[in-house]
């Protein structure tokens, strides 16, 4: 019967070379931009409960936030409006509502969008204020 060969020195060199790299797979991903669904996912589902807490600490119905904010997964914003709603009614805590007049918004808006037009045109991308 045979005895198994002892790891010679170049087979460890070779595991501890790799190592990095196994352990390292996420960063390797993101480095090559390879998409995550449950990363994103995750993102949605957070952006989601977000909202909806915000919508019901601002006194919106549920059906006036699933209408502001088309985009964002309807289970997501109503786990989130019910947390806050239960929330609130545990510490009695009141509405805080919004004081954003349209005007305001739109004034907003026009701001935003005459600043990221202006940044692409001067070739660089900076951020809305």
């Amino acid at each position: 019967m045979r005895r198994p060969y002892p790891l010679s020195l170049r087979t460890v060199a070779a595991l501890l070379a790799l190592l990095p790299l196994i352990t390292g797979c996420e960063q390797v991903a993101e480095l090559l931009e390879l998409p995550n669904p449950s990363r994103d996912a995750a993102r949605l589902e957070s952006e989601g409960r977000a909202i909806g807490s915000a919508c019901r600490h601002a006194g919106r119905s549920l059906e006036d936030c699933y209408t502001l904010n088309g985009s964002a997964e309807k289970a997501a914003v109503f786990a989130g409006w019910r947390d806050m709603n239960d929330y609130m009614m545990e510490h009695k805590l009141e509405v805080v509502p919004s004081r954003l007049t349209p005007d305001a918004v739109r004034a907003t808006e026009h701001l935003a969008t005459s600043a990221a037009a202006t940044a692409s045109s001067a070739g660089t991308a900076k951020p809305a204020p």
